[in-house]
């Protein structure tokens, strides 16, 4: 059902001279979707208020819910056919319906609850859809859709992940937003986060990271009706933070999030290495730190200052900034270029050297190019815990049989092998362990290269060479001699 219903509104958009790409797509289909599930979210909530035997005040007022504006139905259920349409619709939507909910940001008691975030989603988003006409057949799209069950929901929020990759896929921009999700399963996997921990991505993109610790936290646990009232508030409140520099992916993480199940998701909109590590202190500090930071972006010199290891690559800020606002006894899976490890430049070095200092780096995933569609870069993940310095790093490089692309993106099952090894840092043809002491003290190089495997060719000794070459002359002359006797 939903899966045919957004092939159907991309159709739609395509035509429209107002959303040129599949980041359009994806923008203008999320704030509609989002009003519709929130409106049968507040029926539920009615619902449930009323087998309780309370009152339940409408977050939307009557003139601007989804079933006065966009879907006015008849007595058979279907669309009035007097509903908006055309300018009258774009007219509504552009001069009342945003105005009014960008006001629910100064309006709501305080940035924790769903009222704030309406206001924020509609005061960062706006409308792009030009044709009023091409706007009503996406409601009339989306108005068939229900989130009223759990598996209706699931089902839905899987499939807005399935637009966001498709947005990652489309282009450059896009791609900064989306990690595939098979490595973000394998990352949490592994790194395990408990319920009751506080759980942060600084570079929150789409929030892939922090639904799929939600995921995991509610398996974990068993069925989701094994959850008390108060692991369902600790997860709603107090559990998953990100922090996002765009405004595009800002929404859409945000949105992500409530489509997950998260009503007011702790993610704030702003430069995570605008701010100053020097201030961050215990109470700041998180317990999981789940990231994959942009890599290859260049940050300014006033930037440069909040850090005590001075470089323009995002992604080794960002790295500073989780080694310092992780807690002692944290965990972390956070993904990096691969030069990391082995890049000489004194802020590559100073780097590595305060990760093996001050935390535990106990294992490294070296995954093969083309894992990020269209990144060109080889990537690894680092997975640390804080407090007690490295001792032994136990690597892991994936090697796989086919190229990786659109085409043949990652799945699980080739992470499979990497999950259950790393359970005991078992030795394979794939994995090793490495001695700190053996590291370079000057360099810290940690580029280790696998013990294990063979060479697949030998090099070939000087005197073989040399002889090759006389032969091959032997043989020249030879040829030659016969060509000049036939002339």
């Amino acid at each position: 059902m939903f899966e045919q219903t957004f092939k159907n509104i991309d159709d739609i958009l395509h035509k429209d001279a107002g959303c040129s790409s599949e980041l359009d797509y994806v923008e203008q289909t999320s704030w509609i979707l989002f009003l519709k599930y929130l409106d049968d979210l507040e029926k539920d909530k009615k619902t449930a208020a009323g087998l309780a035997g309370k009152s339940y005040a409408n977050i939307i007022a009557p003139d601007y819910q989804w079933t006065k504006w966009a879907a006015p139905k008849l007595e058979s259920g279907k669309i009035d056919h007097n509903a908006m349409t055309g300018d009258d619709l774009k007219d509504f939507v552009d001069l009342k319906l945003f105005p009014y909910l960008k006001k629910f940001k100064t309006d709501a008691v305080s940035p924790d609850t769903i009222e704030y975030k309406i206001g924020e989603i509609f005061s960062e988003i706006k409308n792009k859809v030009q044709s009023g006409y091409n706007l009503r057949e996406v409601i009339n799209r989306i108005d068939e859709l229900r989130f009223r069950t759990h598996a209706e929901k699931h089902e839905m929020s899987h499939l807005y992940e399935s637009k966001i990759q498709n947005m990652g896929n489309a282009g450059r921009n896009g791609g900064e937003y989306y990690t595939p999700r098979p490595l973000i399963k394998t990352i949490v996997k592994v790194v395990n986060p408990k319920l009751g921990d506080k759980i942060y991505d600084g570079a929150v993109g789409s929030a892939g990271f922090l639904c799929e610790a939600f995921e995991h936290l509610i398996h974990s646990k068993g069925k989701q009706e094994l959850l008390t009232t108060k692991d369902i508030a600790t997860l709603q409140k107090n559990t998953f933070y990100g922090k996002e520099k765009k405004s595009l992916a800002y929404i859409i993480g945000t949105m992500n999030m409530i489509f997950h199940g998260i009503e007011a998701p702790n993610i704030i909109h702003t430069n995570t290495l605008a701010e100053s590590i020097y201030d961050i202190q215990e109470k700041d500090r998180y317990d999981i730190i789940l990231a994959n930071p942009p890599f290859g972006g260049k940050e300014r010199a006033e930037v440069q200052q909040n850090f005590p290891i001075k470089t323009g690559e995002t992604a080794f800020l960002f790295l500073q900034h989780f080694i310092k606002i992780l807690k002692a006894g944290g965990s972390a899976g956070v993904v990096i270029k691969n030069t990391f490890l082995s890049n000489t430049d004194n802020a590559s070095v100073s780097l590595r050297k305060l990760l093996l200092d001050s935390c535990n780096l106990h294992t490294v995933l070296d995954l093969p190019g083309g894992v990020f569609s269209g990144a060109g870069v080889k990537t690894v993940v680092l997975f640390f815990t804080k407090g007690m310095p490295t001792k032994k790093v136990w690597y892991y490089q994936m090697n796989l049989e086919r190229n990786l692309g659109k085409t043949a993106p990652l799945n699980e099952g080739d992470l499979a092998e990497f999950v259950e090894l790393q359970k005991t840092f078992a030795d394979s043809d794939n994995s090793w362990s490495f001695n700190i002491s053996e590291v370079d003290s000057i360099t810290y190089d940690l580029g280790a290269k696998n013990p294990i495997k063979k060479e697949e060719t030998a090099m070939r000794q000087p005197k073989q060479i040399l002889d090759e070459i006389k032969a091959l002359d032997s043989e020249s002359e030879a040829i030659l001699n016969s060509i000049l006797k036939l002339l």
